[in-house]
């Protein structure tokens, strides 16, 4: 019977979750789908148009980290509705406006609203999943932002047929508004809300120091696993922005690559993410039902240590073998491919390039959930919310990284070469993980040793 309640009650705050982060992702790229529209009414150049984005980039970066705090120290459905609700009614305002001023300041808006929907997901899912579980369903809430990133372009444009962008947006942010209300009854912060004995009572069967301790925010910035967790998510997520945001690039300037075949590279990139997201919660989830989590390593390490490893292998090979030209007979790839590249009618090296595409995809967005993960699910209970976002933060920072730092690089020397130190860095974060694998993992408070 009380397994029957918990299937129901985690079936329809899924759902709702799932469904609202969904709409939360497509409003937040709203601006981009219907960009040319509202260029061809309003005047708006590069510049303008770099503010605009900009503008939210910056509020959400603070506002996730914010969020991630107040999600331990208020109701986590509370935030996740209200900041739908909010998002919702910026797109409505936004449609009704017309200069670069209060397009940049409501977009601004947007990304502090942004920020409130992430981490009280991750808090309700720990309340609500036993750690054998929560690495998947983090996994496959994740993939409503490659659900919505993938369908937005192409809803927007259907709907663009038959209405003009204000529209789009107002009917985008009226559908925001009402699934808030709905996110706001159907969810609940943990079993105990509807009379069920909560999940985390007896997670860690006989083991001191448990998710119960209730450690301090000193205790937990103390805790050296923290920072190893935020440097090796920095380098990860800024290693994997590089690609995306600059992978086009090098292949197009510097390796005499089509544009086709550089989009379809990033294409890929994005698909091998999906399936690697899924794949790493999945997987890790498998080994900590095994062995179960305890104070020192984790059961998910060997995984992301792997994948972080592919993430190097696969950069590597891109930075060396892709050229310009048709690869030799005694390459080896082109031995394998050849059945492939008769089937599909593509050339040996763009299969080649796609490949390492969806591997690198594949390799860097696993580790980028399992660090979110982990983050999460080491910290006390009543500071899982605010480890994951120093974590977040931090990966937000080799985000930025890969900006202008990495792009400055490159015009110095070439891309080839920023790929290079991007693959170096990679490589010297996956050794020091891999030396520092069995640390006291158990964030907080220590457990005292008297029984």
């Amino acid at each position: 019977m009380a397994a029957g309640g918990y299937g129901r009650y985690r079936a329809v705050i899924f759902a709702a979750m799932f469904v609202g982060y969904t709409l939360y992702y497509f409003n937040r790229k709203t601006f981009s789908f219907v960009m040319p529209a509202v260029m061809a009414e309003v005047p708006l150049g590069k510049d303008e148009l770099g503010l605009i984005t900009s503008s939210q980039s910056a509020a959400y970066a603070i506002s996730k980290f914010i969020s991630g705090v107040l999600s331990d120290q208020t109701s986590a459905r509370w935030l996740f509705s209200s900041g739908l609700l909010m998002v919702g009614l910026v797109n409505v305002v936004f449609s009704w406006s017309s200069t670069v001023v209060a397009f940049a300041g409501l977009w601004f808006l947007n990304g502090l609203a942004q920020g409130l929907g992430w981490p009280p997901c991750g808090k309700i899912l720990r309340k609500w999943f036993e750690p054998s579980q929560f690495g998947t369903w983090w996994a496959i809430l994740s993939t409503s932002m490659n659900l919505a990133g993938g369908l937005g372009p192409i809803v927007a444009a259907l709907v663009s047929m038959n209405y003009d962008w204000r529209k789009t947006l107002s009917f985008s942010g009226f559908t925001c508004m009402v699934v808030s209300f709905v996110c706001l009854v159907l969810i609940k912060n943990e079993p105990a809300d509807v009379g069920l004995p909560n999940i985390e009572q007896g997670v860690k069967k006989g083991k001191k120091g448990s998710s119960s301790d209730n450690s301090t925010l000193t205790e937990l910035l103390l805790s050296p696993y923290l920072w190893v967790l935020s440097t090796g998510y920095l380098v990860v997520f800024g290693v994997k922005t590089c690609c995306t945001d600059w992978g086009q690039l090098f292949l197009i300037q510097e390796r005499g690559q089509s544009m086709l075949v550089g989009s379809s590279y990033i294409s890929a990139l994005e698909i091998g993410g999906l399936v690697g997201s899924i794949a790493a919660g999945y997987l890790s989830d498998r080994a900590v039902a095994k062995v179960g989590l305890s104070s020192y390593g984790n059961p998910r390490h060997a995984l992301l240590l792997s994948m972080m490893a592919g993430m190097c292998v696969s950069m590597f090979l891109f930075r060396i073998t892709v050229t310009g030209d048709s690869p030799k007979e005694n390459h080896f790839w082109t031995v394998a491919l050849q059945p492939l590249a008769d089937l599909t009618g593509l050339k040996e090296q763009e299969l080649w390039i796609l490949t390492l595409g969806a591997v690198f995809g594949f390799s860097s967005y696993g580790p980028i959930a399992l660090f979110g993960v982990i983050a999460n699910e080491s910290a006390p209970a009543n500071l899982c919310g605010t480890s994951h976002a120093i974590v977040a933060l931090m990966a937000n920072v080799g985000g930025f990284l890969a900006g202008l730092p990495f792009s400055t690089i490159a015009k110095h020397y070439s891309w080839a070469t920023a790929f290079w130190v991007a693959e170096v860095t990679c490589i010297a974060s996956t050794v020091a993980f891999f030396l520092l694998r069995n640390i006291r993992t158990k964030m907080g408070r220590v457990a005292k040793k008297a029984d």
